[in-house]
């Protein structure tokens, strides 16, 4: 009997030193854990500042962000965006007591231990500790056993520095949940696009279940699997009382009915812009350092920059010329069809082949093979080897299979055009479309490519005779050859241009000359005020181009780009008074501190008086001449003038402009507070229309134009002018040319046809 009491005295000691051992055992590695013995622990300051790789932001002119630029696609939001429904259903599914506890929950601890498989112990601070400072999971017991020792004292110091609200922000702004879409903003955006704060009910389960394994219940390769994971977000929901039950019923019934938006740099909107930012802001930061010294991470710092994009005109200048890009590239395929040398035109075979090897060394896959020590016989078998491939076609990216090489010829066929629009009293850019698709189509048609522009040059030299000589619109001049004789100027040989239309004779107004695009009036003119003049006008206007000054930039025989002539056009909209384009209002940091705010730069170019005259001149041209398809119902150009008849009736001041065989087609085209030009064309300059009908700019770059306007007309909450033109109140310049239009009606060139 004795020995029985001593043997239960024994069990008795030895359970509570059991016991009391684990808690000692427990509390020195708590212990050890909490002096760092296990690895450092964060400090203070990384407690307060986590080290977060945070998307910097483009936001448009109306709040819209439109582009990041992100290693880690993250943009952080406050506890106070976050919808309720997606608080609760994080709770409810993964730490029903958060409220409750102080960053451990010992009953889940306690339960895991003594249950397994009955649910995981780690509530969301331990989580987010986990994510912030102790990583993944080790495979080895023994270290993932001090891990979890350090995510709880790390759960605590969390639980202390932070409030249970940041700390459920903290989590999802850092939770990675796939393709691109880091933190819950941008899953929000990518998965639904929207924001956060309108995500409903089954959508927030969706976001909440994919917490688990975002990498196995991703939502573009298992939609069954992730449902009905959300279902069980929605069942958790439904048992903690957050929903009802007839709601859970309901809510689970419904399909994911995803909005997948990706955000990379392919894709949205703006994507040739925000390239051109990305750009700039690599020189802003090279030339603002940090207070410390070092220089911003446009990748990692989540700097805010508000541009001068306007996200509803960006959208619909993107419409506008996808509508039309298609449309004319149906009209391209039909007439290359019957082409031997398609898609070029005036070439020899050897020229051609020059063209496709030149293209084939600028690849992108060819450059990864040279820089790989590829022999090039080898990289030349390559590019003849058919391989599975994606390519772009107007009805969508297709699945095929295609040699390099033919890959090359196929994108050689398509058209490429570039969009452009600039308020012109403010110097804001609003819409910029650089081509028809930046994932294949990578060259910016809009500051980095330079085409001959034709006739939209000519105004520049009629600006400079109104400016210089005070000359009217209605001032006359004769429809003859005019020659520049050799050695004026500095020209070798003696010009005479001819009149695309053959037509000579009688008296022309400078504004039947202009309306016609006709070439002798141009001629006359140049020689009236000097090349050097108009080249001093134009680099004035906003044209940073050398120019040299000869008598053929009348015609427009001078390659410049898309965003030097719609600079230099604004200025004649903004009464003669130049406002240098901006792309940027200002760039905060992620705190919102202010590092800059841009103002505009000015610059007087013209009088008041002349910019209104040109602009009367350029009316003409939309009235009577090349432009004039904007008004009137028939059009040589055909069903290639997408959207034909337009019907605008507003003023409207604008100039087409085609080059030497159909090459390049241009529209610039202004109302009293916008400005927009147009280019459209072949990459190469022997890629073009046969034809003059959908060769010019009236067919080929107007039609963009026309369907942008529309666009904007039709919002109203852009509030684009119809209004006249303002006059100046003193006009001593006279631009009532009725009578004199009355006299020549028989000898001005009518119609659309631009030359």
């Amino acid at each position: 009997m004795a020995e029985k009491k001593t043997s239960f005295k024994k069990f008795i000691i030895w359970f509570w030193a059991l016991i009391l051992g684990g808690v000692l055992i427990l509390a020195g590695l708590f212990f050890t854990a909490s002096v760092g013995g296990f690895g450092a622990l964060p400090t203070f300051e990384e407690l307060e500042n986590p080290q977060t790789n945070i998307a910097t932001e483009v936001i448009s002119s109306d709040g819209v962000t439109i582009g990041k630029y992100a290693t880690e696609n993250r943009t952080p939001v406050h506890f106070n965006e976050l919808p309720q429904n997606l608080v609760n259903a994080l709770v409810a599914t993964e730490d029903e007591r958060f409220y409750e506890h102080s960053g451990i929950d010992f009953r889940g601890t306690a339960r895991a231990v003594l249950k397994p498989g009955s649910g995981g112990a780690s509530t969301i601070s331990q989580q987010l500790a986990k994510m912030l400072f102790t990583g993944r999971a080790s495979s080895n017991i023994f270290k993932r056993v001090l891990q979890k020792m350090k995510e709880w004292v790390v759960a605590t110091k969390l639980e202390k520095q932070y409030t249970k609200q940041e700390i459920i922000a903290m989590y999802l702004n850092k939770y990675d949940f796939l393709n691109q879409a880091v933190g819950i903003r941008s899953a929000a955006r990518i998965y639904f696009g929207k924001e956060p704060k309108d995500l409903e009910i089954q959508e927030s389960a969706m976001l909440v279940g994919m917490l688990k394994n975002s990498s196995y219940f991703n939502p573009l390769r298992r939609e069954a699997i992730v449902k009905q994971r959300r279902n069980v977000v929605l069942l958790q929901m439904s048992k903690n009382n957050y929903i009802s039950e007839d709601e859970k019923i309901k809510l689970q019934q419904l399909p994911l009915d995803l909005d997948y938006t990706p955000e990379s740099h392919d894709e949205g909107y703006a994507t040739y812009f925000r390239a051109h930012l990305q750009k700039v802001m690599r020189t802003w930061v090279r030339n603002n350092p940090k207070p410390n010294g070092e220089e911003y991470d446009i990748f990692r710092d989540g700097l805010k920059i508000y541009v001068t994009i306007d996200s509803r005109m960006q959208k619909y200048a993107e419409e506008a010329v996808k509508e039309h890009m298609a449309n004319l590239q149906s009209y391209f395929f039909k007439e290359q069809a019957r082409n031997r040398t398609a898609p070029f035109y005036d070439l020899e075979k050897s020229q051609i082949r020059s063209i496709y090897e030149r293209a084939k060394k600028n690849s992108n896959r060819y450059k990864r093979l040279i820089a790989a020590g590829k022999p090039v016989k080898e990289i030349d078998k390559i590019f003849n080897t058919k391989t599975e491939m994606k390519v772009f076609s107007w009805k969508g990216v297709k699945d095929t299979v295609m040699s390099p090489n033919d890959s090359i010829k196929y994108y050689k066929h398509f058209l490429r055009s570039g969009l452009l629009s600039i308020e012109p009293q403010t110097g804001h850019i609003k819409a910029w479309v650089g081509g028809i698709n930046n994932k294949f189509f990578k060259y910016d048609a809009v500051a980095q490519q330079k085409r001959q522009v034709g006739s939209t040059f000519k105004p520049f030299v009629y600006a400079t005779a109104i400016n210089q000589l005070r000359m009217s619109p209605c001032d006359e001049l004769p429809n003859i050859r005019y020659t520049i004789p050799k050695g004026k100027y500095g020209i070798p040989e003696a010009w005479t241009p001819d009149n695309a239309t053959q037509n000579y004779g009688g008296m022309l107004t400078l504004k039947d000359g202009l309306a016609g695009s006709v070439n002798t009036i141009s001629a006359n003119l140049i020689d009236k005020v000097a090349p050097e003049n108009v080249v001093r006008l134009a680099k004035a206007s906003g044209i940073e181009t050398e120019i040299k000054a000869n008598p053929a930039i009348a015609l427009g025989a001078v390659d410049l780009s898309l965003l030097e002539m719609v600079s230099a056009y604004s200025t004649f909209a903004n009464r003669g008074l130049r406002v240098k384009p901006m792309i940027i209002t200002r760039i905060e940091d992620k705190n919102g501190t202010v590092l800059k705010d841009f103002v505009p730069e000015t610059q007087e170019v013209l009088s008041e008086e002349s910019a209104y005259v040109i602009l009367n001149l350029l009316e003409g041209v939309t009235q009577s001449g090349s432009g004039v398809r904007l008004r009137s119902s028939w059009s040589s150009g055909g069903g290639a003038v997408t959207g034909f008849p337009y019907g605008f009736k507003n003023a409207i001041a604008g100039k087409t402009g085609t080059t030497q065989n159909q090459s390049d087609g241009w529209f610039m085209g202004i109302v009293p507070n916008l400005a927009t030009g147009v280019w459209t064309g072949g990459e190469d300059r022997a890629t073009h229309f046969a034809g003059i009908a959908k060769g010019q700019g009236a067919t080929m770059a107007l039609p963009t134009w026309a369907l942008f306007m529309q666009k904007c007309y039709a919002d109203k909450s852009l509030n684009i002018s119809k209004d006249d033109f303002e006059k100046p109140e003193e006009l001593s310049i006279n631009i009532n040319c009725d009578k004199k239009e009355e006299e020549n009606i028989d000898i001005v060139p009518k119609g659309d046809t631009d030359f």
